[in-house]
């Protein structure tokens, strides 16, 4: 059977968290919301975000380029995977950040994965996660739905793991058992008891399916209520396309195009929340700028950032341009990343949640030498 684009969202794993639930201050209140989309495995920022008006760039790609991407400027298109994207970029209610990438170098999943969640450039260093550093900043507390707390949101408060299931048989949860449990007087038992009571007596769907576009659903209608979650992550994986990577079919595009429902889905559904809201792509590196003897890409360097919402003031692409020059090229293979995207991500908490520069950079990514673009991407 042939895949196509909606047989392999079916079958596609993906995942959502919640997390910064606002307290009753007016300034909880009126923060705005982040949605982080990670993709692991390395999105190849060069197919995503062809710069087509980079005389090198047809030299250098050669089986890997695009036969119909979307002009979105005089230099930059966009792969027609990502065809509501660019309608958006070109709306102006989305923007791209290129020749961007975490200042980690080796090319590792398991340490890129690792340091895109922690905001630390020494992979496996923190407990810690960068969203939840800055959810403590912000006085964002509170539960994360999910079975496992994801390392991103993970911060030095306490926030507690909500993860209700749906099986087979199973009545709707009620606080009546836990309650009693509660009342028994066994210390951290019964404080545990009545933390999940208090959960039980709140909404969930319980029956939300768990494919991409059904968790960027539900997302966008939970943070459009007014103590609805702050932050919230989805992850997309399968990114890794060692071989046979192709031009405008096969898995890589596959996924952006799973990228780009979720885009359309999360405009669509936020309602009044996307004016307040803005959502960014983050994955642990690049790929090649050549394919290899695969007619794939390996592991590389620079890519390209994603970013929407409503908080954002007209589309731009922000790049300082490196190059596909092989002499320009990062060890004379990559992209140079001429933007540290954790610089990208500061501009989004600062936006979002009102928090100083400095405080981010110092307190958040523990790099008070970040430096600052808020005003460059979001004015």
């Amino acid at each position: 059977m042939r895949l196509n684009r909606r047989n392999f969202l079916t079958g596609a794993t993906a995942s959502l968290t919640f997390a910064g639930w606002p307290s009753l201050s007016k300034a909880a209140l009126d923060s705005g919301n982040i949605i982080v989309i990670l993709l692991e495995g390395g999105m190849d920022g060069l197919a995503a975000i062809p710069p087509t008006g980079d005389k090198q760039f047809y030299d250098q790609r050669g089986i890997l380029i695009s036969n119909n991407p979307i002009k979105v400027d005089n230099f930059f298109s966009v792969h027609a995977s990502l065809e509501y994207f660019a309608g958006l970029v070109l709306k102006g209610d989305a923007s791209i950040i290129h020749a961007t990438s975490l200042p980690y170098f080796r090319r590792s999943h398991f340490e890129g994965q690792n340091v895109m969640e922690s905001g630390n450039l020494t992979p496996f260093a923190d407990k810690t996660g960068w969203l939840g550093r800055a959810l403590d900043e912000a006085n964002l507390n509170g539960r994360a739905l999910s079975l496992e707390m994801p390392l991103i949101l993970r911060g030095n408060s306490s926030v507690d793991n909500f993860y209700p299931a749906h099986l087979k048989f199973s009545q709707k949860p009620s606080p009546r058992i836990s309650k009693i449990l509660a009342d028994a007087h066994w210390g951290d038992t019964s404080n545990s008891f009545r933390q999940l009571a208090s959960r039980y007596s709140q909404s969930f769907a319980h029956n939300t399916k768990r494919d991409p576009i059904s968790l960027a659903k539900h997302a966008a209608n939970e943070m459009n209520k007014s103590h609805g979650p702050r932050a919230a992550v989805l992850r997309v994986g399968e990114f890794d396309t060692h071989a046979n990577q192709g031009s405008d079919r096969g898995q890589h595009f596959a996924q952006l195009e799973i990228v780009d429902d979720i885009f359309r889905e999360l405009r669509t559904s936020l309602g009044k929340a996307w004016n307040n809201t803005v959502i960014v792509t983050l994955t642990e590196f690049g790929r090649t700028v050549k394919a290899n003897g695969s007619a794939g890409t390996d592991h590389g360097y620079g890519t390209a950032g994603l970013i929407a919402g409503g908080l954002l003031k007209g589309q731009k692409v922000v790049t300082d341009w490196p190059g596909l020059e092989t002499k320009n090229l990062f060890e004379e293979r990559d992209l140079m990343a001429t933007i540290d995207y954790r610089s990208v991500l500061s501009a989004c908490i600062e936006k979002a949640y009102g928090i100083s520069h400095q405080k981010i950079a110092s307190e958040v990514f523990y790099d008070p030498g970040i430096a600052r673009i808020t005003d460059v991407i979001f004015s």
